[in-house]
């Protein structure tokens, strides 16, 4: 605590403590204002707003910094892997080679699902949106683990979480091969974490997978880069649904279903589709135009970010990502020229320099995702993949915070004030 800001209104004089963290901008502490004023803040989509107290993610959106527990975005992507990230996400330290290998252990024989969960996917329509299955699948997994739903028991939201990160790759598997109308797979205990999703989703029981060692290090990438975010719309879900006291699969399910709008994990489809309506090099300039004409609809997805004014960190890494994922799998794919003239342009053209509109995650990874072979149906299913152990480790921050309520937002009513009521026969 640094200071405290001085505010009049009516002539109720009242001073709010400035509270300072480690890093980043310091806030402003108005727990006390409705009670000493009578009066609400207004902050639509919560902008200038700090819901919570967190040590696991900040973000400096106008420098272009990612930190997880201090270390940046981009050491853990090309040094770490996912299971390191997933341990130091949760527990705040990088593990040690013993830590490491208990976790990674203890993950890999959480895989498997109960059997009757998969009479739940042929409850669904062959051609449902994995995400719809999603959402239902994992909300419905409180049904078969009662024994880690107590959220004061701490060993038990400890299993609730192994159970989540562990599962999630499996039924996310599900989902593509029900879609498909193929066969589930278990899980391959020999394999690691993304290898094993890679044999469960492309695999068949008719022949031996062999899981390619460039596009495993690339899904691991992908999955490091999209973890956790800080306070965005799907990790605000979890923790407001985690306030109410919910257990952690419904959290989690929440979670899902708010990253499923095209604005959050819907992005990198859109940015992929857009990539493929422009088509070639040459119609870039026509697109460009079309972007910058406030009378047409057209937006150049995959650009600008809510937080970042600066270079997205994360989509330096995916850009080599997909350069690497490319070459292996031998795509010569016109979607990728174009992906690189039209960064090139934006990063030199006044319009996108000005409005600080830089490539984001969401520009490479539809294309590294496309050329592994997902349909872009499930783009948004492994975002949701990666994001769970970030979910996890905020919603378990959440619960240990003495200092977290259930959440309730104020508004600002600008409906009817109070009306008699008319009998049906008067009206």
């Amino acid at each position: 605590m640094t200071d405290s800001a001085h505010l009049t209104i009516d002539g109720k004089d009242g001073d709010y403590p400035v509270m300072a963290g480690t890093v980043g901008p310091e806030v402003v502490d108005i727990r006390k204002l409705y009670g000493n004023t009578g009066r609400f803040t207004y902050d639509p989509g919560f902008t200038s707003t700090a819901a919570c107290e967190s040590k696991i993610t900040y973000i400096d959106g106008d420098a272009g910094i990612l930190l997880h527990r201090g270390y940046p975005i981009d050491q853990l992507a090309e040094q770490s892997s996912f299971m390191e990230v997933a341990y130091l996400l949760m527990n705040g330290e990088l593990p040690t080679a013993a830590e490491h290998d208990l976790f990674v252990r203890t993950i890999t024989r959480h895989t498997m699902v109960h059997e009757q969960l998969a009479t739940f996917y042929r409850g669904f329509r062959r051609d449902a949106h994995p995400m719809a299955i999603m959402c239902g699948v994992v909300g419905a997994l409180s049904a078969f683990y009662h024994d880690s739903t107590d959220i004061h028991d701490s060993q038990q939201r400890v299993i609730a979480s192994h159970r989540l990160i562990a599962k999630m790759p499996t039924m996310a598997a599900m989902a593509y091969k029900y879609s498909v109308g193929q066969p589930f797979l278990y899980p391959d205990n020999s394999l690691s974490y993304t290898g094993n999703f890679l044999r469960m989703t492309f695999g068949v029981p008719a022949e031996p997978y062999v899981v390619d060692p460039v596009i495993e290090a690339a899904m691991d990438k992908i999955f490091i880069l999209h973890a956790d975010h800080e306070q965005n719309a799907s990790t605000s879900t979890v923790r407001l649904a985690g306030s109410s006291g919910a257990n952690p699969f419904a959290c989690i399910a929440a979670g899902i279903a708010c990253l499923w709008g095209p604005a959050h994990g819907g992005a990198n489809e859109a940015a992929l589709n857009m990539l493929r309506e422009i088509g070639t090099v040459d119609r870039i300039p026509e697109f460009i135009a079309r972007a910058k004409n406030k009378d047409d609809p057209f937006r150049l997805m995959g650009f600008g970010h809510r937080v970042y004014k600066n270079y997205d960190p994360r989509a330096t890494v995916m850009a080599a990502t997909a350069k690497e994922v490319l070459a292996k799998m031998g795509v010569t794919d016109p979607v990728f020229d174009v992906a690189r003239e039209l960064e090139q342009i934006a990063l030199s053209d006044p319009y996108f320099v000005d409005k600080k509109l830089y490539p984001n995650v969401d520009f490479y990874s539809g294309i590294i995702l496309s050329a592994i072979g997902f349909p872009t149906s499930m783009f948004t299913v492994l975002f949701a993949l990666a994001r769970t152990v970030g979910w996890v480790a905020q919603w378990n921050e959440m619960i240990e915070d003495h200092d977290q309520k259930i959440g309730r937002p104020r508004q600002l009513y600008t409906g009817e004030t109070h009306r008699e009521y008319v009998p049906l026969a008067a009206r």
